[in-house]
């Protein structure tokens, strides 16, 4: 167990990033619990309950996302908050073009990328599944692995993960719309046109649909009868027939 004794007491941050979590496991989403596992199973136990105290008490100030790397300032002990960063391993060019044509190949994948969700069937491709594809820096003196300001800042980026799948892509190198177009780029692909929604599609011709103009449809005495409900004479029924005859015309 390591020993913390040596290390003064956090300072208590302002304005920090309110953690959703209050208690519990972090990760509402499978994937954000995915993404916290990989952490958690190899950290030291001590630094990870610390982290997830900094996590819920508002000690990350901020955050930020780009590929390969979660960074942010940590409050902890000293005046100055610790600069932490967690960093995963992003995608080759070759990985990317394996992970174009297992979603080309399922077009279901594609869409649930698009709706904000990790299809489970890419979670070895796209999230961090061993020590190999995670490191972990801070600027504190807390030579743990990771200390437990990079912990809390992985804890309060699983929220953003589950908020926003895209942000898995987003670390991982992988640009969704680069990836919509990478899909839909392939002339090769033979078009199934018993699919309705492709460009080779062919329908059957719409039916002939048999119609009466409205006006002779009608039953003229039952609406002279509604006419004259309201206590108009025989002249003014009439006229109240002429004109909606013209106005069916018009249109």
């Amino acid at each position: 167990m390591a020993d913390f004794s040596q290390y003064g007491k956090r300072r208590k941050a302002k304005g920090g990033i309110e953690s959703q979590n209050k208690r519990g496991a972090f990760g509402q989403t499978w994937w954000g619990r995915h993404f916290v596992t990989a952490m958690e199973d190899l950290a030291d136990p001590g630094r990870i309950a610390r982290g997830r105290t900094y996590a819920r008490q508002g000690q990350v100030l901020n955050l930020g996302v780009e590929r390969g790397q979660i960074y942010g300032e940590v409050q902890g002990s000293q005046l100055e908050p610790f600069s932490a960063s967690v960093m995963v391993d992003p995608l080759t060019d070759g990985q990317i073009a394996a992970l174009v044509e297992r979603v080309r190949s399922n077009p279901g994948m594609l869409a649930e990328l698009a709706s904000n969700a990790i299809p489970q069937a890419l979670a070895s491709a796209l999230l961090p599944h061993d020590k190999g594809q995670l490191d972990f820096d801070c600027s504190c003196p807390d030579d743990g692995w990771p200390c437990k300001h990079a912990a809390a800042l992985m804890y309060i980026a699983a929220e953003h993960i589950d908020a926003s799948a895209a942000t898995i892509l987003t670390l991982r190198g992988v640009d969704l719309d680069q990836l919509i177009e990478g899909v839909g780029d392939d002339d090769n692909v033979e078009m199934d046109p018993s699919d309705w929604f492709s460009d080779t599609a062919s329908f059957p011709a719409l039916p002939k649909v048999s119609f009466t103009a409205v006006m002779d449809d009608l039953d003229p005495l039952i609406l002279r009868r509604v006419f004259r409900a309201d206590g108009s004479d025989e002249a003014e029924v009439s006229r109240a027939m002429a004109d909606l005859r013209s106005f069916y015309d018009r249109m």
